[in-house]
């Protein structure tokens, strides 16, 4: 983990963690899990994507100060939640016979440059293949209680869990498949190739959830449901419909808020990453 905030570095430790999360301790990993998905559509251009870029529109409005005590605290949130992930993959992909390698998590404050460019805190989260780092602007918590009705560490650790879903697209040659097959096709296809890019990252995060409960007993009744109930209200759909007071489908880059539900529980459900094929179906 870097923490490039004001220019600092450190990591944070990831030996005997255990953090209290919503309503009980978890040791190893994040107590409870609340999946929000948090969709994506707040201008950006779709190209991102093609560019080696994946992440999370939004606009913060992010400006350098001093660190306040809970930005300290979720970030060393935000490490446990990496960690916990890492614990998920990494029994996954042995169980596959594979070996999975970890990424970065990069805290920035405004800007920051990776291997796929320069970005601001205005793209929100997001997952570079180039350098196999996931980057976020921890003022991007605020603008998800804020602007998506979505506060707490549900939706905290789900941020996390996309965007490392991406990671594990990377790892398994995915997301150059796209990338290429996005080149030479018009905006409508590259744009639909793009949702279904995202949709896989649900259901990723989806089987991570499934695997961390198996193991550690972490969901409380009512999480998924929330996750659900709060990813309906921010599809590309509904965020289309709020912003420009009309729906067009050809410019979805993530999915509707019933796709984005549907394969995040697919992926709690089927458990597997072959369960998160959203290129071979007809219809997503």
């Amino acid at each position: 983990m870097e923490d490039r905030r004001g220019g600092r570095g450190f990591g944070f430790p990831r030996g005997g963690r255990r953090i209290r999360v919503g309503r009980r301790t978890a040791g190893g990993g994040i107590g409870t899990i609340v999946l929000i998905i948090a969709a994506l559509y707040f201008g950006i251009d779709p190209t991102i994507l093609m560019q080696g870029g994946s992440g999370i529109p939004m606009d913060t409005g992010s400006t350098s100060r001093p660190l306040s005590e809970e930005e300290n605290r979720l970030a060393e949130f935000v490490s446990v939640v990496l960690a916990d992930t890492e614990d998920s993959w990494h029994a996954i992909f042995e169980a596959g016979g594979g070996r999975y390698e970890e990424p970065t998590l990069v805290l920035f404050s405004g800007y920051v440059q990776s291997a796929c460019g320069f970005a601001q805190s205005a793209m929100g989260p997001f997952y570079c293949p180039g350098d196999r780092k996931v980057y976020i602007d921890l003022s991007f918590y605020d603008d998800l209680k804020r602007r998506f009705g979505a506060p707490g560490d549900f939706a905290q650790a789900y941020v996390i869990a996309h965007e490392v879903g991406h990671h594990v697209q990377n790892l398994l040659g995915i997301s150059t498949q796209v990338r290429q097959a996005q080149q030479g096709v018009g905006p409508a296809q590259a744009n639909a190739l793009s949702v279904r890019l995202e949709l896989q990252a649900d259901c990723l995060a989806g089987v991570w959830a499934a695997h961390a409960d198996r193991a550690r007993d972490i969901l409380e009744q009512g999480d998924v449901e929330e996750a659900l109930t709060a990813a309906s209200a921010i599809g590309d759909d509904r965020l289309q419909q709020q912003s420009t007071g009309r729906i067009s489908p050809d410019s979805f880059t993530h999915g509707t808020s019933e796709q984005r539900m549907r394969w995040f529980r697919r992926g709690m459900e089927g458990r597997t990453v072959a369960d998160c094929d959203s290129f071979s179906t007809n219809s997503v």
